[in-house]
């Protein structure tokens, strides 16, 4: 398979005002939305018991919902709250959890990734967190020495002394920190105060301790945002010499997510100030050094994840981009989606429906989905095109027996007119993205997306 090696990414204006439009961020394809409540508990065990037969490796992701501070911003399933003794009967649950799900997983099975997630992982107080890891290691078999990838997020105002130190011990070697912004205004406005000194003294002592990779996230389009006040913004992190960086587009829908109610209409930087924003971090960014890995993702020439998209082996699952494909991902906690062999499912929202279920015997499945070969097929060229912005014709003729040509020539027409546009190269053997395409990958996704038309989806802009 040729893979385009350049990871060079071109800005171009007027390419991105005529087409920024609202799409999925497809962490999965179909996407969540279309998840339906016919996929149930049982569904879930079949899918578990059928995927031991394959001996993938595994992948976990525990969801640890709570957080000290409300974040306007926020559109992440969470409960908040400063009453740190909820932890303890939460990741009670979750051994719970984690029991009735092995009773239909081989625990032989390697744990190739770990990831903790949330609402504020580092909310679990250090007894908590120390049951959690315990319990992991009881039910699953994990790998020794750093040979996973065990990463959890972190927040710097929420973290007990000697907790990054338990985390390392257990085997944890990725941290990834939310920055979002530096500005006093900002941050004010957003409703998150994290001082620079806190978050790079946690970045210190977490490579001091021996954490291969460190991951900053940022968020562009915040209210009181101005180019010049995150330019400041990104000068001061880029300092600090990240192994990764996301650079988010703040999506602001109140009406779905009622907590950004709080901001201001009026303090949202217009579209224009946000492309500039935009343009002109990537600008620094590239100048720094660093690689668009794509999907608002940005990494060192020598991070694993530029090597893996170098090599044509990059993943991306609903954690974001990996460098561990073909693993069953297993889910924890409310909310949490698993991905099991061709099927997702997605557990309980509710805190206190998701504890009960599990405290009556059942896994707490509210929704999922079994993908159709079809699903498998664009799911496959999705992916594909996020990590690659390529796609070998020949490849997937022979994966999927069939005729690319043949098989989507209803969209054809939209992929000429965005090779005429320059989103794309497109000939007999192969599809190509350009420099100037990349950041409009998810356009590019959503020619692919069946579903789109099938049901009304509120998603965020494009950029």
């Amino acid at each position: 398979m040729t893979i385009n090696t350049s990871q060079h990414l071109v800005f171009d204006h007027e390419l991105i005002r005529r087409y920024d439009q609202p799409g999925p961020r497809y962490t999965s394809y179909p996407t969540a939305p279309h998840f339906g409540e016919d996929f149930d508990e049982r569904a879930l065990q079949g899918a578990l018991n059928d995927s031991n037969a394959s001996g993938r490796p595994l992948s976990l992701y525990f969801h640890i919902p709570f957080c000290e501070h409300l974040c306007f911003y926020c559109a992440c399933t969470k409960v908040v709250t400063r009453h740190h003794g909820w932890g303890s009967p939460y990741v009670a649950h979750l051994d719970q959890e984690m029991a009735l799900t092995r009773k239909h997983v081989d625990g032989r099975r390697p744990v190739d990734q770990l990831h903790f997630g949330g609402g504020t992982p580092t909310f679990l107080r250090r007894d908590d967190i120390a049951f959690l890891l315990d319990s992991i290691g009881k039910h699953f078999h994990l790998l020794p020495d750093d040979q996973g990838e065990y990463s959890i997020e972190i927040d710097p105002r929420a973290l007990e002394p000697d907790t990054l130190r338990l985390l390392r011990d257990f085997g944890f070697n990725r941290i990834s920190i939310g920055v979002q912004d530096l500005d006093a205004a900002v941050q004010k406005a957003v409703h998150r105060e994290q001082s620079f000194a806190l978050t790079a003294g946690v970045i210190d002592e977490a490579r001091q301790l021996g954490f291969r990779s460190v991951s900053l996230d940022l968020i562009y389009g915040l209210p009181l945002q101005t180019p010049e006040s995150f330019a400041q913004t990104l000068e001061a992190v880029l300092a600090l010499r990240p192994d990764r960086l996301s650079v988010f587009n703040y999506a602001h829908l109140p009406d779905r997510f009622p907590p950004q109610k709080r901001i201001l209409d009026t303090d949202i930087p217009s579209p224009d100030m946000k492309l500039r924003i935009l343009a002109e971090s990537i600008a620094t960014l590239q100048q720094a050094g660093y690689l668009y890995i794509g999907m608002d993702h940005f990494a060192l020439p020598d991070d694993e994840l530029t090597i893996a998209q170098r090599e044509g082996s990059l993943y991306r699952n609903f954690q974001g981009y990996s460098t561990h494909a073909g693993t069953d991902l297993l889910a924890f906690g409310m909310s949490a989606i698993a991905m099991v062999g061709p099927t997702y499912s997605q557990n309980i929202k509710d805190l206190d429906a998701w504890g009960a279920t599990l405290d009556s015997g059942h896994l707490p499945v509210e929704r999922g989905l079994r993908l159709s070969d079809e699903d498998l097929l664009r799911r496959h060229i999705i992916t594909r095109l996020i990590c690659d912005f390529s796609l070998d014709f020949n490849a997937l003729n022979r994966q999927f027996d069939l005729d690319f040509h043949q098989h989507f020539a209803a969209i054809l027409p939209a992929l000429e007119a965005m090779a005429n546009d320059g989103l794309l190269q497109i000939n007999a053997h192969a599809l190509t993205v350009t420099p100037r395409g990349r950041l409009l990958i998810r356009h590019i996704c959503m020619t692919f997306d069946a579903y789109l038309a099938q049901k009304t989806v509120h998603y965020s802009r494009v950029i």
